[in-house]
């Protein structure tokens, strides 16, 4: 259920033991409609970003590639070997790893007697040694930090709550601890982990081989924008043989782009000249793609740099004692799917809750407009649609004014349902009966099929849900449960305010997109349907 933000943030700063041991209370009782197997979950909707990582696997498969996994975290001193005099601004790119360090921990009298205090007794000697040899392990790295706080309830003979909060209190060390640099780092470049994998397998499997790898970088940009992330993903390859060149990566982008609808390709030499390829080898793909040609890009035209490929260098591969030549071939996925599906800005498309907000389709706000009570009963069905059919029938007629529109036998009694007016001078049913519900652009109205609400049906989506609908599966309820009690009844509704009136509800966060998008809820107009009920026993 819904919670109270504030009041578990507030209660957790005072008491976090209080504050998790009622966070229990949230899920209880559990609505038994909303437990398995009544609970089930329809599909869901694919990210653009891994949709085109998905095709690039399944093109690279095909065209006879195995998939591998690259070492992530890498020691700096391989970026030394592969770079060259390039390393430092490499290196300069990299995220750097850390770790915190162990502290070491002493047991004053001080703190000893603040334990006991936190524990409500005297600590014992033999505890109080435990409790030193668990910190003497924790430093010496036998205990991690995640058992750390399991260890001491143990040692103490107490609940890992207290330990926490012992730990919290008692041993200010572990929060004044400060990240301490390592040699490690995220990978920047997906070549950096080829090296490394090809060192091993180079020389045993049989040639040619063909390995892809789609996967996380990491680059330490200037800051992120429209066209840079600090993480990315790298669509990579390899092809190592005796006699390779510039030609298999030629042959591999074409092969590869063409499943993506680009047509046309042109090959030109890329001016970076990057040390871990071979001089002019290095070749930028230009790619045509008739899906770019009058979009309002810089690609107007239809072409657009897609991706890059080169022959390793034989002293960036003599390091790690590869004998053969290799061409690699690698594409920004982030690049490609942005082409494919139409963004101009690549954080719009990966965090797209982020930069973009949740965004709700008229359809998906239509979905959540629901019905509050309906009939549980076939008869109780019948008498929904009955009273529906008698209020279309006879809506002009003039009252005072009565019409039955059900009978029949329901929970061992005969029901009658009637739809009524006793005001003189009126009719049977107000105006706004036939109101349907449609949303048209973030908006929920409640209007008639007329020519002057026409172009809200034709580009907004209707439920299908009218006002005398809803209200007969309302009215028709509270007749099953008259029929159940023995008890004549009534209901009605004169001018409708809002949703509930009319035996509808809508989510509330949908509730809050709607208003967030400077869109409104308006179903206000007069209804004035009355259906009465007679019970009577058999």
């Amino acid at each position: 259920m819904k919670f109270d933000v504030k009041l578990f943030k507030e209660l957790a700063q005072k008491d976090f033991e209080k504050a998790w041991i009622m966070g229990k209370e949230l899920l209880e009782p559990r609505d038994p409609n909303r437990t398995f197997p009544r609970l089930h979950f329809k599909s869901g909707t694919e990210h653009p970003l891994f949709k085109t990582i998905q095709m690039l696997r399944e093109t690279y498969l095909s065209l006879g590639f195995d998939e591998v996994v690259n070492p992530i975290i890498v020691e700096d001193i391989h970026i030394r070997r592969q770079f060259g005099k390039e390393a430092l601004a490499v290196l300069d790119r990299c995220f750097y790893l850390a770790t915190l360090p162990k502290p070491n921990i002493g047991i004053s009298q001080d703190r000893v007697e603040l334990i006991g205090k936190i524990i409500g007794r005297m600590v014992k000697e033999n505890e109080l040694e435990e409790l030193r040899n668990v910190f003497h392990l924790y430093k010496k790295g036998k205990i991690d930090g995640d058992d750390l706080s399991y260890e001491v309830a143990r040692a103490l003979n107490t609940n890992a709550l207290t330990a926490i909060r012992i730990l919290d209190e008692v041993f200010p060390e572990f929060k004044a601890l400060k990240p301490s640099p390592l040699t490690f780092t995220l990978r920047s470049h997906m070549t950096t982990g080829w090296f490394i994998t090809l060192s091993k397998i180079a020389d045993e499997l049989p040639l040619p081989i063909k390995l892809f790898s789609i996967d996380r970088c990491f680059r330490r940009e200037q800051g992120e924008d429209a066209t840079r992330l600090y993480s990315y993903f790298s669509a990579s390859c390899v092809y190592v043989d005796e006699d390779v060149s510039i030609e298999e990566g030629k042959a591999v982008a074409e092969a590869l782009l063409r499943r993506f609808g680009f047509t046309k390709f042109r090959f030109r030499p890329d001016d970076k000249n990057s040390k871990y390829y071979v001089p002019g080898t290095q070749t930028e793909v230009f790619a045509f793609h008739p899906q770019l040609v009058g979009s309002k890009t810089k690609y107007s035209d239809g072409w657009i740099e897609i991706a890059t490929f080169g022959i390793y260098s034989p002293s960036a591969l003599a390091e790690y004692g590869i004998e053969y030549p290799v061409m690699n071939l690698g594409l920004g996925v982030e690049r490609l799917a942005m082409i494919l599906h139409g963004y101009s800005d690549v954080r719009q498309m990966v965090y797209p809750y982020l930069y973009n907000g949740v965004q709700l389709d008229d359809a998906e706000i239509a979905r959540h407009i629901r019905l509050n009570d309906v009939p549980e009963t076939p008869t109780g069905m019948k008498m929904a649609l009955a009273i529906v059919n008698t209020a279309k029938e006879y809506c002009n007629a003039k009252s005072p004014c009565e019409f039955l529109a059900f009978e029949g036998q329901l929970h061992g009694r005969t029901i009658r349902a009637y739809v009524v007016e006793r005001e003189p001078n009126t009719k049977l049913c107000g105006p706004a009966f036939l109101n349907e519900i449609v949303v048209h652009k973030s908006s929920v109205y409640g209007i008639p099929r007329n020519e002057k609400y026409e172009k809200y049906f034709k580009e907004g989506i209707s439920t299908g849900i009218t006002y005398i609908e809803s209200f007969a599966f309302f009215a028709a309820r509270q007749g099953e449960l008259a029929a159940l009690r023995g008890e004549d009844t009534e209901v009605r509704v004169r001018v409708v305010e809002g949703l509930s009136d009319i035996n509808l509800t809508l989510q509330e966060n949908v509730r809050r997109f709607i208003s967030s998008n400077g869109g409104k809820i308006d179903v206000r107009g007069p209804m004035f349907v009355t259906v009465r009920f007679e019970v009577d026993e058999d």
